[in-house]
């Protein structure tokens, strides 16, 4: 099965969905803002995401660098665009 991340990261804590292929959410949880406690998250369920997504921010280039050199498939995506493209639905 395909599986997706949206992160929500704030100077304390990572706020983690993960949804299937369908888009029916499968697993959400909150960890410390640290790489390896994000990558932990995913080990701990077993879970390899094809993509994992976080919006631009304060720590995104620090956790997108980090994220990247831990394996992980990351995309920053800017939050103002992404939410303009999902009302013009």
């Amino acid at each position: 099965m395909t599986y997706y991340a949206g992160l929500d990261v704030s100077l304390k804590e990572v706020s983690i969905c993960v949804v299937d292929d369908v888009g029916a959410v499968a697993w959400r949880g909150a960890v410390v803002t640290n790489p390896a406690a994000i990558r932990a998250f995913f080990a701990e369920k077993g879970l390899s995401p094809d993509r994992i997504v976080h919006e631009s921010g304060q720590l995104s280039i620090w956790l997108h660098r980090q994220l990247e050199k831990l394996g992980l498939p990351v995309i920053c995506i800017d939050a103002r665009l992404a939410h303009k493209a999902l009302s013009a639905k």
